[in-house]
This record gives C-alpha cells, sequence and structure tokens, in this order.
C-alpha cells in the first residue's frame, strides 16, 4: 500500500470486489476530522450540561417558587397554632385564679376560726383563774359569817357593861374584841361605813320602817346591825331603820 502512496501523500482509489470505489482520506484531513468530532463532542457536552444546568435551575426557581408559594399558608398555621395554645394557656390561668382565690378564702376563713378559737381560749383562762381567784378570797364566807355574831354578842356585853361589875371583865372582853376585829381585817372583812344616811337597797336591809315628814326619798335613822365587806363584795348587808316619807291621807 505505501509502494502505491503518491507523492502528495493522497492514498489511490482502491476498488473493491463489488466495483465501488473508496476514497481514502489523508492523514491530516483525518485528524482534523476527528479533532472537528472530538470538538462537536465536547461542544454536545457542554450544551447538555448547560441545558442541565438550566433545567436544574429552572427547577430550583420553580421550588423556590413553590416554597415561597407555601410560606403563607405556613406563617398562617403557625399564628393559628400560636392563638389556640394561648387560648389553652389562657384557660388554665383563670382556672389556676380561680383555685388559688378559693384556696385563700379557705385560709382566711380557718384563720378567722383559729383566731377566735384562740381569743375563746384565752378568756376561757382568763375566767377560769379570776373564778379561782374569787374562790380563794371568798371560801371563808361562811365561816366568817359565824365569826361576826361572836363580834355582835360582844358588842352588845360591852354596850350594857355595869361598872359594878368589875373593871377586870370589861379590859378582857375589849381585848378579845379587838383581836377578833384584827383577825377579820387581815382575812380582808372591814366595816360598812355609815356616814351615808342615803338608804341603799344594795347594803341596807330595812329591819324597821317608818313615815316621817319632811323628807322626800327613804333614809337611815339607825344601824341595828354592822354591815361588812369581804375586800370588794359585800359580805353581810347592815340591819337598819329606815324613815319613809309620809303618805298623804
Amino acid at each position: 500500500m505505501k509502494d502505491e502512496e503518491t507523492e502528495n501523500g493522497k492514498k489511490p482509489k482502491i476498488e473493491k470486489e463489488t466495483g465501488a470505489v473508496i476514497e481514502f482520506i489523508p492523514l491530516e484531513e483525518e485528524e482534523k476530522t476527528e479533532e472537528s468530532g472530538a470538538g462537536m463532542a465536547q461542544k454536545i457536552i457542554s450544551s447538555g450540561n448547560k441545558n442541565k444546568e438550566k433545567s436544574e435551575e429552572k427547577g430550583s426557581l420553580l421550588s423556590e417558587g413553590k416554597k415561597s408559594g407555601d410560606e403563607p399558608e405556613l406563617e398562617e398555621a403557625k399564628v393559628k397554632e400560636a392563638s389556640e395554645e394561648a387560648g389553652r394557656l389562657k384557660s388554665r390561668l383563670h382556672k389556676k385564679e380561680a383555685e388559688i382565690k378559693a384556696l385563700r378564702k379557705e385560709r382566711d376563713e380557718w384563720k378567722d376560726k383559729y383566731l377566735r378559737a384562740l381569743a375563746e381560749m384565752d378568756n376561757a383562762r382568763k375566767r377560769l383563774e379570776r373564778e379561782r381567784e374569787e374562790f380563794t378570797r371568798f371560801a371563808l364566807s361562811d365561816f366568817l359569817r359565824e365569826v361576826l355574831l361572836v363580834v355582835d354578842n360582844l358588842e352588845r356585853a360591852l354596850a350594857s357593861r355595869d361598872e359594878a361589875n368589875g373593871r377586870l371583865f370589861q379590859e378582857g372582853v375589849v381585848m378579845i374584841y379587838r383581836q377578833l376585829i384584827d383577825l377579820l381585817r387581815k382575812l380582808g372583812v372591814k366595816p360598812l361605813e355609815r356616814e351615808d344616811k342615803k338608804f341603799d337597797p344594795n347594803v341596807h336591809q330595812a329591819l324597821i320602817t317608818e313615815e316621817a315628814d319632811g323628807i322626800e326619798e327613804p333614809e337611815v335613822a339607825e344601824y341595828l346591825q354592822k354591815g361588812y365587806w369581804l375586800h370588794d363584795r359585800l359580805l353581810r348587808p347592815a340591819l337598819v331603820k329606815v324613815l319613809v316619807p309620809k303618805k298623804n291621807p
């Protein structure tokens, strides 16, 4: 074949058995053709890549457009959900506030009951102490009444004494009387004052009553028996003779 090449490097036409003529392309043109084909292939690949990029970009834009179109709905859904949650929290808050209010009311009621019970206990304690003190102070009332009868007899004896009976007896009786009065005074017994002439039914007991002229209200005319105090309580009233206003006929 090399022998048959021409000077210009072109291959001669070879006739096959079919009689067709085959044209041989020079090497340089074949290389150019290959380069052209490679370039064309590169252009096709580049064009395909660009179309793919455009397609992907278009898809991305469509996807972004779809996403941007869904954003208002998502925002609305979020707002709705937040609103519902706020409503639920508000409802729970009102419920808790009502429970707190009820508990505070119950607490105040129990506190009031406690303070009342505490005050009642304190009053009961004070009352018991006062009653015990009064019992201690006035426990001898009955005994002292009997002692006063002795005092009365001694006073009568002294009032009706006879000078001829002897001074020693009189002095002895006087001594006993004074000792007894001192004892009663130590026990808290003291006689009722006689200065007030006005009749007081709280401390006087009318044994004799007489009408009299020139008076507008009852008056004590005479003390027949002394009255006595035991501390600040009346031990026995004084027996008195009372004058009352005279009734008009």
